[in-house]
């Protein structure tokens, strides 16, 4: 095969990858393309966590043609015991003779050992480095390699940078396309992170709702964190109506103020004052989620929380909807932020814009 030919390849394995991007969470998105003799024998992707990986469910259509063919696959694949049995067996076991892979695992109990298990059974493996699967991997890769998530901070705004009316009107800034677009990053996030002041004053859901997003009949849910520093938020709220998929987080010793809801303490002992939901200890949190094994967090907050993780650093991407309408010096600010110079001035990279119906979407990554 020539380069460009696995390169094809493998970007085809990348495609079945994107499938379980809704839904294969703590797991990294993979897929897998089985090709012999120039014909793809085999197909697969992986969906949910403790269910077959790609590989598998490539192999299983392949059948025994696999013998003598080549596994593209866009991620090592795994070389220990966990929810399934390795990967790696059952390649080796089906007679594969060649592994193409776009990315190391970097989880220490995979990365290196998967290709040096398949190369010790004979199998040529070679490595193609995709950055497509880096990307669609980055909130795995966060959470295995800094122990944390990767943070995605989501806002709705005016022309003039506005997120409401100073009554906290804010249906609708954008339109139903940009509305859409946001349904498809709660599906993508393992949690969505808002502030009690969120809840209290627009009762949200925080919810995937559109049937787009089923995998294998069923829309995974992210899990609904509230910030709620001294617990001001009932059961009576929205968020709370599947209580396994909330959790409430707060400060202090305080009583649990909504049952069948799990609640976390994380106070920053460094914070005197602020408001509520800033005293909440964000770097725990992160680490937290991290270690429930959130691989993609998106905030979805007013602008004291907002501001809180912009100023500590602690966000990856910013994705702005920007609507055509202008809302004026009264109404509300995109984050509570304190910047007295240019030199102060937060600043990121422009990576993506388009057009969403009569918005416009914008991702800014953080400049480090």
């Amino acid at each position: 095969m020539t380069r460009q030919t696995d390169l094809l390849y493998l970007r085809s394995a990348l495609d079945l990858a994107e499938r379980g991007r809704f839904s294969s969470t703590p797991n990294p998105r993979v897929g897998c393309l089985i090709v012999k003799e120039g014909v793809v024998i085999g197909r697969g992707s992986h969906f949910w966590a403790g269910e077959n990986h790609a590989e598998i469910n490539a192999l299983q259509e392949a059948d025994l043609s696999a013998y003598g063919a080549t596994a593209y696959i866009t991620l090592e694949p795994c070389s220990f015991h966990g929810r399934t049995p390795p990967c790696t067996d059952a390649l080796i076991k089906a007679g594969i003779k060649r592994v193409v892979i776009g990315m190391i695992d970097p989880h220490p109990d995979v990365s290196g050992k998967g290709i040096g298990k398949l190369r010790s059974a004979g199998i040529e493996v070679d490595l193609l480095e995709l950055p497509e699967v880096a990307e669609l991997n980055a909130g795995y890769v966060s959470r295995i390699t800094l122990g944390k998530p990767r943070v995605c901070l989501k806002v709705a705004i005016s022309l003039d940078g506005r997120t409401a009316m100073a009554s906290g009107e804010s249906k609708w800034i954008t339109g139903d396309d940009a509305r859409l677009d946001v349904q498809e990053l709660r599906a993508s996030s393992c949690a969505i992170i808002t502030g009690s002041g969120t809840i209290l004053h627009d009762d949200p859901r925080l919810t995937v709702r559109e049937d787009c997003f089923q995998i294998g009949g069923r829309i995974r849910q992210p899990l609904r964190v509230v910030l709620d520093s001294n617990l001001q938020v009932s059961g009576k709220h929205k968020v709370f109506e599947n209580p396994s998929e909330a959790l409430i987080v707060h400060c202090g010793k305080a009583e649990e103020q909504v049952d069948a809801v799990e609640h976390q303490c994380l106070t920053d002992v460094g914070l005197t004052g602020g408001t509520d939901e800033s005293q909440v200890d964000l770097i725990s949190l992160l680490k937290m989620l991290g270690d429930r094994g959130c691989n993609n967090v998106l905030v979805e907050a007013g602008s004291q929380l907002l501001g809180a993780f912009i100023e500590g650093e602690l966000w990856d991407e910013l994705i702005l909807y920007i609507a055509p309408k202008i809302l004026g010096n009264d109404a509300r600010s995109l984050a509570n932020l304190s910047v007295v110079s240019m030199a102060d001035a937060i600043n990121g990279n422009i990576i993506d814009h388009t057009s969403l119906g009569p918005d416009i979407r914008i991702r800014v990554e953080r400049r480090v």
